[in-house]
């Protein structure tokens, strides 16, 4: 028979080492991991969850106080610093831990028009100048603009709109000057000089740019607060062609109804097509353009609604995969309750819209749509009678899948949760390595 040899005392002191400091490095990146921020309700044990399987965390003891005693339940709003260390000696991360009362929200569902009036002008397309002598040229082109630059000045000039840039470029043409125009491109502000020409088609000097000073489009109503008037949609930030923020001026959203669905294919995303309303209960202003959707007052609170009493919101924790349903308009203004599947929840990912995996699970939506189509970003995603957050991007190659935003973000970025107390550090321990 043939024998292994047996390490040496230096190889045992080795790999003995060596799997300390893997299981310390494995361990420290568990407790990285979790969020910096989490927010926690009225009436719940402040506690964290390990990312670790529960086959680990069995033998490693719990999270806990490094003062021994039990962890405290929250009864009144306010922060906690937990400063996270392994056996108690390697600090590794600081958690900010709030205590929040979410407030209740009506779900919408709504299908509404969104129109913003943007700062600026912004660059659509090129349009081709014809010269005296018969050529086509495109001065502004030439000068260096690229579609989606917002136009903020023309000579010093503050540009409100569309028509403001045609008066400033004519205007600098018949007096033989060039123009100095300022764009926003990419959180930068860039100066180009152009000359106009006289166009014969239109009896006017232009730099040959398409702008336009609005945006509009269909998207869905997340949910209203009652006595506040204050509403939430859309779920993600309206962008122009280049993906960059509308920088808004003022916006309105009005009712609309869906006239026709164009069905989502692999490969190629659906659409509702919608027909905004001249008379409407639903209306309102739009106050901000964030990255988790559209915000503003409601002019009148709307009469058409699933949900005739508010509902409770869920924070990220209470979240779970499984079974939920959504609501949204497909034809009409009539809205519908369709199921879903949570398969995912990322709480701890970035906040950027993508806080829940979702699967259209619903035959008679996959029927009708194909899945998720363009104009149900913003619809409401409910769970065991709590919102938990609203549709906001489709996969392309799987339009029965997309991601959704969490209700909890949105509540944050309306500013909700009110301002809170901070207490002083407490230190947390892992053990049992």
């Amino acid at each position: 028979m043939v024998h292994s040899p047996m390490p040496s005392g230096k190889g045992r002191t080795f790999w003995l080492f060596s799997a300390l400091l893997a299981a310390v490095l494995f361990f420290s990146y568990a407790l990285y991991s979790v969020p910096e921020e989490q927010r926690l309700g009225i009436g719940e044990e402040v506690r964290l969850e390990l990312a670790l399987p529960a086959r680990l965390l069995s033998g490693l003891g719990r999270w806990q106080p490094s003062d021994g005693v039990n962890w405290p339940v929250a009864t009144r709003p306010g922060s906690l610093h937990l400063r996270l260390e392994l056996l108690g000696l390697i600090p590794v991360r600081t958690v900010t831990v709030h205590i929040v009362e979410p407030p209740e929200v009506v779900p919408g569902g709504h299908c509404i028009g969104v129109l913003l009036r943007t700062s600026g002008a912004v660059v659509v397309g090129f349009a081709p100048i014809t010269s005296g002598g018969g050529e086509t040229v495109n001065p502004a082109r030439e000068a260096g603009f690229v579609l989606g630059d917002t136009i903020t000045r023309i000579d010093g000039h503050t540009v409100a709109g569309e028509d403001q840039v045609a008066y400033l470029v004519d205007r600098a043409g018949r007096a033989g000057k060039t123009v100095r125009v300022t764009v926003r491109r990419g959180g930068e502000l860039k100066t180009l000089v152009v000359r106009p020409l006289f166009c014969r088609e239109t009896g006017r000097y232009r730099i040959g740019l398409y702008v336009r000073d609005s945006a509009a489009g269909v998207g869905t109503l997340t949910f209203y607060l009652p006595r506040e008037k204050v509403f939430a949609a859309l779920g993600h930030m309206v962008v122009d062609s280049n993906s960059e923020p509308v920088p808004l001026a003022d916006g309105r959203i009005v009712g609309a109804s869906v006239q026709g669905i164009q069905q989502a294919r692999q490969g190629r995303p659906g659409e509702k097509i919608g027909l905004f309303l001249d008379r409407t209960d639903l209306q309102g202003s739009i106050l901000r353009n964030t990255r988790f959707g559209i915000f503003g007052s409601l002019d009148r609170l709307p009469r058409r609604s699933l949900y005739r009493q508010p509902v409770p919101v869920a924070l990220a924790h209470q979240v779970h995969s499984g079974r939920a349903e959504m609501l949204t308009v497909i034809n009409g203004e009539e809205i519908e309750r369709f199921e879903v599947e949570i398969e995912r929840v990322m709480p701890q990912q970035r906040e950027d819209g993508r806080g829940l995996l979702l699967r259209v699970t619903d035959p008679r939506l996959l029927a009708l749509t194909g899945g998720i189509v363009q104009g149900m970003s913003g619809s409401p995603i409910l769970q065991d009678g709590t919102l938990v957050g609203a549709v906001t991007h489709v996969f392309v190659h799987d339009p029965t899948r997309g991601y959704g935003v969490l209700a909890e973000w949105m509540l944050a970025e309306m500013g909700l949760f009110g301002r809170a107390e901070v207490e002083k550090p407490k230190r947390l321990t892992i053990g049992g390595l």
